[in-house]
């Protein structure tokens, strides 16, 4: 017996996928900045790698502001640091620590949503009174 899924079921997944492969780049990235060994060829050489992948992928229209600012770093910050010749690794020394902060400023936008909806809150506040 075949499994038939309809287009709204793998448009679904197709995102989730695609979602998932941008978690996974920022994620990766910011390891690669942690780590002091990585020298500017082998962190511009990956990036580019993930990025290309994420390339292949058919691209999705994102409606969350999370995903689609996180989509946006990873081309910024892909397109700052393809060019080998002139990314070194004095410039990546210099863009670690505003990476790992632009990083973290998604991430806490990702976070925000992750709280308590409005209406949950204020039938808390009612249970108290």
């Amino acid at each position: 017996m075949l499994a038939r899924f309809t287009q709204k079921q793998i448009d679904k997944y197709n995102r989730q996928k695609y979602i998932a492969e941008l978690e996974k780049i920022s994620k990766n990235i910011f390891k690669m900045l942690r780590d002091p060994k990585i020298d500017s060829k082998s962190f511009s050489l990956k990036l580019g790698t993930m990025v290309k992948k994420l390339q292949e992928k058919e691209a999705i229209r994102l409606e969350g502001e999370y995903n689609q600012k996180l989509k946006e770093y990873i081309l910024n910050l892909y397109e700052k640091t393809k060019n080998v010749e002139q990314f070194n690794d004095i410039i990546l020394d210099d863009l670690r620590e505003s990476e790992m902060s632009n990083l973290n400023r998604l991430q806490k936008l990702k976070n925000k949503n992750s709280y308590k909806k409005e209406k949950h809150k204020l039938l808390a506040h009612q249970d108290d009174d």
